[in-house]
């Protein structure tokens, strides 16, 4: 089957219903998954299994696949390395499943370097509702006004990091000519600090 960019606009689309579903306690973590198959499958011509130790498998696959491309984005070590150097503390506010997202940081080599880590499983509440921010800042035992977010989602990110009263910051790996993390997160540091 040929990955096109409207199967994958089906599967980010699905992904956010079903996910949203699971967050909100509707479905569980497993039940969004195989949501996300029965969605996105079908109309583009893919026979699901009829059982769910099928569809499970299937994921379980995907997720093989999925797992084998997870990397940091460029810049990103050296960026919390420089930060770290220069006294912050670093934080990671994550929603999802902690067992995943856990693995994630290990696959990708981010398991050691942040000071705490959130993940929205283990502390109650997701992105963006502000008390996952402010949970946060509390972990890292600084007041919520002293930090600054950074994410690749306005809504979910940047807007709840602002409710909670942090600084936000949008950070858009894919759009055309956009500054490179480090680039983008320094500048940001450096005008905060002239600012004061």
């Amino acid at each position: 089957m040929a990955v096109t960019a409207s199967a994958l606009e089906s599967w980010f689309a699905a992904e956010d219903e079903h996910f949203e579903r699971w967050r909100s306690g509707q479905i569980s973590f497993q039940e969004q998954r195989r949501e996300r198959l029965r969605t996105v499958l079908p109309p583009l011509g893919y026979r699901l299994p009829s059982d769910l130790e099928g569809l499970d498998a299937l994921f379980d696959r995907y997720l093989s696949l999925y797992r084998a491309a997870w990397r940091a984005f460029p810049g990103s070590m050296s960026l919390l390395h420089e930060l770290r150097g220069r006294g912050y503390r670093l934080g990671l506010l994550t929603n999802g499943a902690e067992a995943q997202q856990l693995d994630k940081l290990a696959r990708i080599g981010l398991d050691d370097v942040f000071d705490v880590v959130c993940v929205s499983e283990r502390i109650g509440v997701h992105k963006p509702d502000e008390r996952a921010f402010l949970t946060l800042a509390h972990e890292l035992g600084v007041d919520a006004s002293e930090c600054l977010f950074v994410g690749d989602d306005q809504a979910h990110d940047v807007a709840g990091a602002q409710s909670a009263g942090m600084r936000g910051l949008l950070i858009d790996n894919y759009a055309e000519g956009a500054a490179d993390i480090e680039t983008a997160v320094l500048a940001f540091v450096s005008e905060s600090r002239d600012a004061r």
